[in-house]
């Protein structure tokens, strides 16, 4: 069986990526901080009859980090496929109300913690010559939206990150797409492009077709269009 690691995995998109995953029967590991959301995921993933672990790290936390992913190595074996949602406390703020700060805070929940993550698996991703990096981040990268000041900042530096990424790793046989949300996301179930197990299905697409590189979701968004 083929592992994926969700990295800030939350109850809507990363459980539904993990049950769409799951379902094409990849285990499945969780990192998040909170051990009581994890067990709650874990538990519906396993009444599912996926295969699925929970390990609780600060993503901000470069040993927490490593750690975690040496215990699912231990667990599973080999890592298949690392999809990173961006996520941690921070706060956004419009433009006129950006700091030092406010800025550098988005930028380590971002940016750092996506390196901590991706420094974690890629070497032996490299070492096997396939493997695959998914970033689930927002249309802020791409476009300017002042209500998200601080954030559009950082998130434009992990586009940058992950392009870089793109260049450098698919010539070693490794898939990395960037996947910028131009909406928000809603309830399971509740169908259209909103809804995570809609998006998770995306994902598996990209995976599964070997869509690497970068495209707004959904296709052709941009904030004057933005699904709410």
């Amino acid at each position: 069986m083929k592992t994926m690691v969700i990295a800030g995995a939350g109850k809507g998109l990363g459980l539904s990526i993990a049950k769409r995953f799951g379902k094409e029967d990849f285990q499945i590991a969780l990192i998040a901080r909170t051990a009581d959301k994890l067990q709650f995921m874990v538990d519906e993933l396993k009444e599912k009859g996926i295969e699925a672990s929970y390990f609780v790290a600060d993503l901000g936390n470069k040993e927490q980090v490593e750690k975690a992913v040496e215990a699912i190595k231990e667990k599973y074996g080999k890592i298949d496929v690392l999809e990173f949602s961006p996520g941690g406390s921070m706060t956004a703020v419009n433009a006129l109300e950006v700091t030092a700060e406010n800025a550098r805070e988005s930028f380590e929940a971002l940016v750092v913690n996506a390196i901590y993550v991706v420094n974690s698996v890629v070497t032996d991703m490299v070492e096997r010559g396939e493997g695959a990096l998914l970033f689930t981040s927002g249309l802020s990268a791409m476009y300017p939206i002042p209500i998200l000041g601080n954030v559009g900042i950082a998130m434009s530096g992990l586009r940058n990150y992950i392009a870089n990424l793109h260049a450098a790793l698919a010539p070693k046989g490794i898939l990395v797409a960037n996947r910028p949300l131009g909406l928000l996301i809603k309830a399971a179930g509740t169908g259209g492009a909103n809804d995570p197990e809609v998006i998770a299905d995306m994902w598996y697409q990209v995976y599964t077709e070997k869509l690497g590189g970068e495209e707004e979701y959904p296709k052709g968004v941009t904030p004057e269009t933005m699904l709410f």
